[in-house]
């Protein structure tokens, strides 16, 4: 019997350098306040998932020179590399093709109600199907898997990214591909996403 190929989990995210995080959401709340959201929800993201053994957890930093630190801006354990130049999608593809075999599952770091039974599920889903999509309400999307068990053409070309179609244009390019869906969670990026956030966590 074949051993099963190791899970990556690989957490996107910018290095907390104060006025360069987060520009839209401190728009609404300002500066100071988007600067500690994003490395607190950072943070606690991967004091949540990091140590898991069901999967190896990865830090996609950016910009590169960031990674060069290692573990030392965010709460261990994981692997810090550079995300690389382009854009998100050429940054995601790139982690989509160099990482080791198996499964793997990327995640923002700006979506503060992400679980651990969020990403088990995801890997869940990638036992069965090519795609794994965690929607978000803005019409994109918190967290995209693979299952990479064969070499299949990367779905994040001509993606209008930060703009409503992000999920409708990944996924005409995934057509002819099994995709399986998650839960709707919400991705942080203007002041009323993280007030309606508040107010979904308090009647939670």
């Amino acid at each position: 019997m074949s051993k099963p190929r190791e899970r990556h989990l690989v957490i996107f995210a910018r290095a907390p350098r104060f006025g360069t995080v987060k520009r839209r959401l401190a728009r609404d709340i300002g500066q100071l306040a988007a600067w500690r959201f994003h490395r607190d929800t950072t943070a606690r993201l991967l004091r949540r998932v990091a140590r898991d053994p069901r999967w190896r957890t990865w830090l996609a930093v950016t910009p590169d020179r960031a990674a060069r630190g290692g573990s030392g801006l965010w709460p261990g354990p994981h692997i810090v590399i550079a995300q690389g130049p382009g854009d998100l999608g050429a940054r995601m593809g790139r982690v989509l093709q160099r990482l080791p075999p198996g499964p793997v599952v990327i995640v923002g770091s700006d979506i503060p109600g992400i679980e651990r039974h969020h990403v088990a599920a995801a890997f869940r889903a990638l036992d069965r199907h090519d795609w794994v999509i965690g929607p978000a309400a803005d019409g994109g999307y918190w967290l995209i898997g693979a299952r990479r068990r064969s070499r299949r053409r990367l779905p994040f070309a001509g993606v209008a990214w930060g703009g409503p179609n992000v999920r409708t244009q990944t996924l005409a390019n995934l057509a002819g591909q099994s995709v399986a869906f998650l839960e709707e969670l919400i991705d942080i990026d203007h002041g009323a996403d993280l007030e309606r956030w508040r107010r979904e966590r308090s009647r939670a």
